[in-house]
């Protein structure tokens, strides 16, 4: 079962990499949440409930629903256009996304050691340089705060492939450092909104000290 959920979390990148509307990205962030919290509730043994909590502000609250409103919050105050407008069109963002995937499963197949669990190493290594490529190719302010996030989460899946067991301290520290990057991230893409009237990263040239 947590196979196919990671596998269905991988199938979501691909499906960022083609997808052109702002909200199409956000309800991908928002469902990746859902599965995020649906592996930890599989992966974790005798789960407690002050965890499960926990797990349930992390996942659910914070990344499936708390963050997407925010984002829509951004994208609507800003008046944003719909369309990410990527550097690249979407069949080769397609192909990267899938080379970077192959990549992954080579690189961790490379990796001698039978008490790894590759597919959350797969996954995880998919996310992040899946990510930090969503921010390298599209245009936009707002879509480098999703690819952060997408970053974040693949930060999540390691975090899991390193243990059966999370830590509280890895479960505090992820959620702070998401809530805290959205929200300076999110402040800054305020400012530039109200400075600037295209959301685009070619407007921080312009910027001054």
């Amino acid at each position: 079962m947590i196979n196919v959920l990671l596998i269905t979390f991988l199938i979501t990148l691909f499906f960022v990499a083609i997808a052109n509307r702002l909200l199409t990205y956000i309800k991908v962030l928002a469902f990746q949440g859902v599965l995020l919290f649906a592996v930890v509730f599989i992966q974790l043994n005798n789960i407690n409930t002050f965890n499960l909590i926990l797990i349930l502000m992390e996942t659910i609250f914070f990344k499936s629903i708390a963050v997407p409103v925010f984002l829509a919050y951004i994208i609507k105050h800003n008046k944003i256009t719909r369309e990410a407008e990527p550097y690249l069109p979407h069949f080769i963002s397609l192909i990267i996304v899938t080379m970077i995937c192959v990549a992954s499963i080579l690189l961790v197949n490379s990796i001698k050691d039978n008490e790894l669990d590759k597919i959350f190493f797969v996954v995880a290594l998919s996310a992040l340089f899946t990510g930090l490529y969503f921010i390298i190719s599209r245009r936009k302010i707002i879509t480098h705060v999703m690819g952060y996030l997408i970053i974040e989460n693949g930060i999540f899946v390691l975090s899991l492939a390193l243990g059966s067991q999370m830590t509280m301290l890895v479960n505090i520290g992820i959620m702070l450092d998401v809530f805290v990057s959205v929200l300076v991230l999110g402040i800054f893409t305020n400012r530039i909104g109200d400075t600037f009237e295209a959301m685009s990263v070619d407007n921080l040239s312009n910027l001054k000290d």
